[in-house]
């Protein structure tokens, strides 16, 4: 019963850190090239290269081995150090940096800036 209980909750880690590291690669994915050059985090093929390896090693091998821990480690590390400085710079969205706030004050409307009925 014991044995049952781990070996369920050690699946059940597994497939949350497949599912971060996919996370991880289609995030890096999405994200500008020179946004990470321009934090100075490696660059977009290093991270999607390292990020791709750790999803096929968290894939093919048990948790308990020795590779998917170093797996895990690089996608914390891409999670928690890279992303947020790339977001920052791409304006919070992967997508050629559309996204979050252009510019402008905060009395800005849909249609441009409100002049307060003048």
């Amino acid at each position: 019963m014991l044995m049952q209980g781990f070996m369920g909750f050690m699946w059940l880690l597994s497939t949350a850190l497949t599912a971060l590291s996919l996370f991880a690669l289609v995030d890096a994915a999405f994200r500008r090239e020179d946004a990470f050059r321009a934090v100075d985090k490696q660059t977009k093929p290093f991270w999607l290269i390292i990020l791709a390896i750790a999803l096929l090693v968290s894939v093919l091998f048990p948790l308990l081995s020795f590779l998917p821990v170093i797996g895990a480690v690089a996608v914390i590390v891409y999670i928690v150090d890279v992303r947020p400085a790339v977001r920052q710079i791409s304006g919070g969205r992967g997508r050629g940096g559309r996204g979050g706030r252009r510019g402008g004050s905060s009395s800005d409307g849909p249609y441009g800036p409100y002049n307060g009925g003048r």
